[in-house]
């Protein structure tokens, strides 16, 4: 196993959200003109209106990249996190859940950002009986993050630094992203990005290649977002063009499990069995959590998808993005080395 030196085994760089969860049918999704198991980006007026048409739900600090570190720190992995929220109660409740999960955050406040239009961001998901969301994201102030608040001393501390595909809609966020990468490999680091959306991928395709091809080692993907980057449907055919432009590909197959790829070297890794879907909301982002993990540790590439299956199979369990139980406790019940 290659040892691992740094300070944190992964840092991720994201949209700091809270998620709002409600149960749903598709005569609501109709309703609300909404795309059945998409995200799309909503201004505050939009959100407002959607909040107020949707049923009760649950709330409960997101955000995709701050899903994943919050899910290595619940396998007592070492996170660090740098995402933007507003000084509101909803940025109060998520700097505290996530520092609660053992991730280290402290990115700037946005001041005043309420007040302007960018208060802390927000999804607001609706879910299906089935377990299937569809999500409705007003960004606010996590859409203010920029270059400046890139923590390069931080990034140089961690062993794979973690980049949210949604951080390429807006613009300075992606500069953000692109200086995140840029002192990752300045420090020998590993960039892992996740592509996020198919829809992301629709709007930024050439953009995500291009960054893919120049300053990712390991891209995180779902087979639909595999199709739409390669224009193709596929599987195989687009599996290997990723595989040829970087290190480590990782793609999950829902129920079938997920393919990971790294050269020569091919691994299908099995679905954890689940005995119902609740709500498949960061399904992808916990398995991320512990596929990296297990990458950051040195493990083998079917360790680590079995580490990212687990903590998926946790999540769709439930509601919310986030674990419920301690992954560790689940690893080593299931026998699986961190």
């Amino acid at each position: 196993m290659t040892q691992n030196t740094a300070q944190y085994d992964v840092c991720a760089v994201g949209n700091a959200i809270v998620d709002v969860l409600s149960p749903c049918d598709a005569a609501f999704l109709t309703a609300q003109d909404l795309a059945p198991n998409s995200m799309q980006l909503v201004d505050a007026e939009r959100s407002a209106a959607l909040y107020d048409a949707m049923a009760p739900g649950v709330e409960a600090s997101g955000g995709s990249a701050g899903n994943t570190v919050a899910g290595v720190g619940s396998f007592g992995g070492r996170a660090a996190y740098i995402g933007k929220v507003a000084d509101d109660v909803l940025g109060e409740v998520f700097s505290h859940d996530i520092r609660a999960a053992g991730v280290h955050f402290d990115t700037p406040v946005l001041n005043g950002g309420a007040d302007n239009g960018f208060g802390t961001g927000r999804c607001l998901i609706n879910v299906l009986s089935d377990g299937a969301r569809t999500m409705a994201t007003f960004l606010g102030a996590a859409n203010q993050l920029y270059a400046d608040d890139i923590d390069e001393a931080l990034i140089g501390a961690s062993q794979i630094v973690y980049l949210e595909g949604y951080l390429f809609d807006p613009a300075p966020a992606r500069a953000a992203f692109e200086r995140a990468a840029a002192a990752a490999h300045k420090a020998g680091r590993k960039v892992a990005i996740t592509l996020s959306d198919t829809f992301v991928v629709a709007r930024w395709r050439a953009e995500l290649l291009s960054f893919i091809e120049q300053s990712a080692d390991i891209v995180l993907a779902n087979e639909a977002e595999l199709a739409a980057l390669f224009e193709t449907e596929d599987f195989d055919a687009a599996a290997a063009k990723l595989a040829a432009i970087v290190e480590i590909a990782a793609v999950t197959r829902g129920e079938h499990g997920s393919v990971v790829i790294a050269g020569d070297e091919r691994v299908t890794v099995a679905a954890y069995p689940v005995a119902k879907v609740i709500d498949t909301t960061g399904a992808g982002d916990q398995y991320a959590a512990g596929f990296l993990l297990g990458v950051a540790r040195g493990l083998t590439l079917e360790e680590a998808g079995k580490l990212g299956s687990l903590a998926a199979s946790e999540v769709i369990a439930h509601w919310g993005p986030r674990p419920m139980v301690k992954l560790a406790d689940l690893a080593g019940e299931a026998g699986l080395r961190l």
